[in-house]
């Protein structure tokens, strides 16, 4: 196993999807009807791997799902994208994952999770998972799973000389400073880094603004994603920051769109070394430009052969 090389390790969750379409979000104490229904694949660090896979990298998951028809179904999703799954464990003490989501015909999206399984990965999966994480070029890490959990893979991936992105996804307020300084690439979105700054994200000069304050805890680089704006780039090494403009794209469903970005950019980071990191985050942002014209999570992920040679 040892010597055996990954371009792309993501240690996070597996979830669930339930997902149901309506005309709009409902209100409190509301019920409308939807006109749809469908049970997908999700959960941030699946996607991110399943992205990442689909682009071609060489990709392994460690996570956790229950002893249960979801969780089953979850293993062979990963194995028919060609993911390693050796360190995705089953329990029977908790069921698998769930994310309960509505999306309206604007392709807005409300969504409740509830972790199950994904809570019980711990230090000794991650134990049993250094021997491939030493030999990958990149790690991923979310919130989703127990924060200590994706604290102890960074530090890991750091002393393997690992590079590191790090997606603080669903944001939580209080966040260890270790994650700032863990990270060769602090990935979050426009509410998330609200709450991470305190501080309003509503133009192209706020999400500038954040991202140096969140420069300054130790990062390497920031990088803040804007939906159809596309992305904010900064870097440790550099006073100014970067716009990186998304192309036009009629969304259908924004579900699952940031991990679409974040699993490309591991995929550019493994692959391509050298790429300044504004011209991955250009590249990034067409692959999730590409997810949002289709229905569902995982599903509306592009492959390689479905994107423009020149993405790589």
């Amino acid at each position: 196993m040892a010597a055996e090389a990954f371009d792309v390790m993501v240690v996070g969750s597996c979830m669930t999807d339930l997902v149901s379409q309506a005309p709009r979000l409902p209100k409190a104490g509301e019920t409308i009807h939807g006109h749809k229904f469908f049970i997908g694949f999700g959960g941030k660090g699946a996607n991110q791997c399943i992205q990442a896979a689909r682009l071609g990298a060489k990709a392994v998951m460690v996570g956790k799902v229950g002893k249960d028809f979801f969780g089953e179904n979850y293993i062979q999703n990963f194995k028919d994208h060609s993911i390693h799954t050796e360190f995705v464990g089953q329990t029977s003490d908790a069921a698998t994952g769930a994310a309960s989501i509505i999306v309206n015909d604007a392709g807005e999206n409300a969504i409740v999770i509830v972790a199950g399984a994904n809570m019980l990965l711990g230090r000794e999966e991650l134990q049993d998972a250094v021997p491939a994480l030493s030999h990958a070029k990149v790690l991923v890490c979310q919130l989703e799973i127990s924060p200590t959990t994706s604290l102890q893979a960074l530090r890991m991936a750091c002393e393997n000389g690992v590079k590191t992105i790090f997606n603080p996804a669903p944001a939580i307020p209080d966040l260890d400073p270790d994650f700032y300084r863990l990270s060769h690439v602090f990935c979050c979105n426009e509410p998330e880094a609200e709450l991470l700054t305190g501080s309003s994200v509503a133009s192209m000069e706020d999400a500038c603004r954040a991202g140096r304050q969140l420069l300054s805890r130790g990062s390497q680089s920031v990088i803040i994603t804007l939906g159809p704006q596309g992305c904010v780039v900064l870097k440790a090494q550099e006073s100014s920051s970067h716009h990186v403009p998304a192309s036009a794209a009629t969304a259908v469903d924004t579900t699952g769109a940031g991990d679409s970005f974040i699993g490309a950019l591991a995929f550019y980071m493994a692959h391509y070394p050298t790429m300044p990191l504004e011209e991955m985050a250009r590249r990034a942002n067409h692959v999730a430009g590409v997810s949002v014209q289709a229905v569902g999570t995982q599903t509306s992920y592009p492959f390689k052969k479905d994107l423009p040679a020149e993405l790589f």
